[in-house]
């Protein structure tokens, strides 16, 4: 894909974002702008054939594998967009606060080119932010004039990957039935059952707390 749709959605003299051109093919540069536009998301670019291939992830990354992020392809933009900060004026393409999230460098597992039009892109990240292995796949969107648009992106399995939050937490407000050999007695007597030997405890580990991973 060109740029062509890139420039005819904007108004250079209007909006401050740069009008750019096809960089060297060889770039492997990659940045996240946080983008404050009629709905906030964060655009996800890699370099890859002289342009920014880009997507827009509603929720941002997650570094946890087992949550997928859904990432809407959109135009390829021009490599000089990576540095882009400032306002988009209200009225024009994508109007809103766009500002650098992270950025750095990216290296392909595979053929990057072929795994692109395939719609398995594996690639390894060196971010302020983000790093390790990833993957973006296309799946098969609900509306078919998505079908090529909807990809999911997708944290692999490595040593910088982690579970999120939400799910450390559970870990340690979970609900365990305790054998009947290690429920309490009444204090009525070693005959007497226990009232509380078939109930079940919720476990509260009030003395730890779960350690917030950084999940973007």
């Amino acid at each position: 894909m060109s740029l062509d749709e890139y420039h005819r959605k904007r108004n250079f003299a209007v909006t401050p974002e740069p009008r750019g051109g096809e960089g060297r093919r060889d770039g492997r540069s990659f940045v996240v702008q946080k983008h404050a536009a009629s709905r906030l998301h964060y655009d996800f670019r890699l370099e890859l054939e002289g342009v920014l291939k880009s997507w827009s992830v509603p929720k941002g990354p997650s570094f946890d594998p087992q949550v997928k992020r859904l990432a809407m392809a959109t135009e390829d933009h021009p490599v000089d967009y990576g540095a882009f900060e400032g306002i988009i004026p209200k009225g024009e393409y994508g109007g809103g606060t766009v500002m650098l999230w992270d950025r750095g460098t990216w290296e392909p597992i595979g053929d990057p080119h072929q795994e692109y039009r395939t719609g398995n892109l594996k690639f390894e990240l060196h971010g302020e932010k983000l790093r390790g292995r990833w993957a973006l796949v296309r799946i098969r969107g609900k509306d078919r004039r998505d079908s090529d648009r909807t990809w999911l992106l997708i944290k692999e399995r490595d040593d910088l990957a982690r579970a999120s939050a939400s799910k450390a937490a559970s870990f340690f407000h979970q609900r365990v039935r305790w054998p009947a050999s290690a429920c309490p007695r009444s204090s009525s007597g070693p005959n007497q059952k226990a009232s509380t030997s078939s109930k079940s405890f919720t476990a509260v580990h009030s003395t730890a707390s779960p350690t917030r991973g950084r999940n973007t």
